[in-house]
């Protein structure tokens, strides 16, 4: 049996309503997010300066109220994520960019040209990279919800994260066809080349214009919009027909080290690839002990029963990290982005006096003893900061 006339329109009429609904509904956020990603585009700078700007103030917030803490991690995770959208932004900007750049571009670091040719290549390598980020900046706040919940839920929560860390790192080691991993797996932020003028007869005639407008307000020779107009914003010189720009010259004790900014040496022109060289044999094992040295701590913590006092936790992670360091060879030390990856490596086994049974039974006192020779309001940051690394795991793992 047929439907009446007037449902049937009915019926029929309210499937492309629902629908345009749901279309007006998604357009506004669109739009909106269209319009933020136009905004950070447009004002890295600025981006960037606010980004620092919030992450100074996690330094300062913990200790000032109650839960004051998760408040400031919750900022700071908060802000490291977004940083890192901002990241994927400016990147897709740089490479979509058709305007030629204004000045001389600068020589990309090492870290840079070996971690964009990873994450161009392998879009495993990119999406493994960005799920261990995400985890790292996460992990302190993860810990803090899960301590609310009691010790045991915290510690499993410790071993899932840094489990997924490991999997991750051993992942990427396997997908650059095990190479050392570089720190950070991502390629830093890639300022924006500067636009230059949308037509230079333009600009050369509205600089005339306000030639005359400054003579005629008593400026002579309309000096001061000259020296504005043809100073750049890092100090170089921007000739104004085109629109391109000169770097500054060097201070006259540094002009070697000026020159030897500007060559191109064998790192340069090397391959990507070849910036860090492949693990073989005792090599590749103690990099694998490496990236498993904070599991093998989380666990052991986990296990332990005193764990402010026990010793074991603390010497089997630092024996597992030195054992890596004594298997590592030498000779994979010949570029610059390997020596610089093993220094930091080297100046990070610092943080182990402040983790576990050492710093409870050696580092607190020490601590305790500046803190007390500090001003008051440095004092005050600093016992803020020694709950954190009394209470959390996360706050002195990188």
């Amino acid at each position: 049996m047929s439907s009446p006339p007037a449902a049937q329109s009915q019926t029929s009429g309210s499937l492309p309503t629902g629908s345009a609904d749901s279309k007006a509904a998604s357009r506004p956020s669109t739009r909106w997010l269209h319009l933020y990603d136009d905004f950070i585009t447009k004002n890295a700078h600025q981006v960037s300066q606010i980004e620092s700007t919030l992450r100074s103030l996690t330094y300062i917030i913990p200790g000032r109220f109650r839960d004051a803490e998760i408040a400031s991690e919750s900022i700071h995770s908060g802000v490291q994520l977004l940083s890192l959208y901002h990241d994927v932004l400016l990147r897709r900007a740089v490479t979509l960019s058709k305007t030629p750049p204004t000045s001389i571009p600068s020589i990309p670091s090492p870290h840079s040209r070996y971690t964009r040719f990873w994450t161009q290549k392998s879009p495993l390598y990119r999406r493994v990279a960005y799920v261990l980020q995400i985890v790292s900046y996460v992990e302190l706040l993860c810990e803090m919800a899960a301590k609310r919940r009691g010790e045991r839920t915290r510690w499993r929560a410790v071993i899932l994260l840094e489990a997924i860390k490991a999997f991750c790192k051993l992942l990427l080691l396997r997908i650059t066809r095990s190479r050392p991993l570089v720190t950070p797996v991502l390629p830093e932020r890639d300022p924006l080349p500067e636009e230059p003028p949308e037509d230079p007869e333009e600009a050369e005639l509205r600089a005339l214009e306000e030639d005359d407008v400054d003579r005629a307000n008593g400026h002579a020779n309309g000096s001061a919009y000259y020296s504005y107009s043809q100073q750049g914003p890092n100090g170089e010189w921007v000739m104004p027909r085109t629109g391109m720009s000169l770097p500054s010259l060097p201070a006259p004790g540094d002009i070697s080290g000026y020159l030897l900014s500007r060559v191109l040496t064998a790192d340069d022109i090397k391959p990507a690839t070849k910036l860090v060289n492949k693990l073989q044999g005792s090599a590749h094992v103690a990099e694998v002990l490496h990236i498993l040295a904070p599991l093998v701590y989380a666990i052991a913590l986990a296990r332990s029963r005193n764990r402010r006092k026990d010793w074991t936790p603390w010497m089997l992670g630092l024996a597992v990290e030195l054992a890596a360091r004594q298997l590592r060879d030498r000779g994979l030390r010949t570029t610059p982005l390997e020596r610089d990856e093993w220094g930091r490596r080297g100046w990070s086994l610092g943080w182990w006096t402040m983790r576990g049974a050492f710093y409870e039974n050696i580092t607190k006192n020490a601590v305790a003893g500046v803190r007390r020779r500090m001003p008051s309001l440095m004092s005050g940051i600093l016992e803020d900061y020694e709950y954190l690394w009394e209470n959390y795991y996360f706050s002195t793992i990188g």
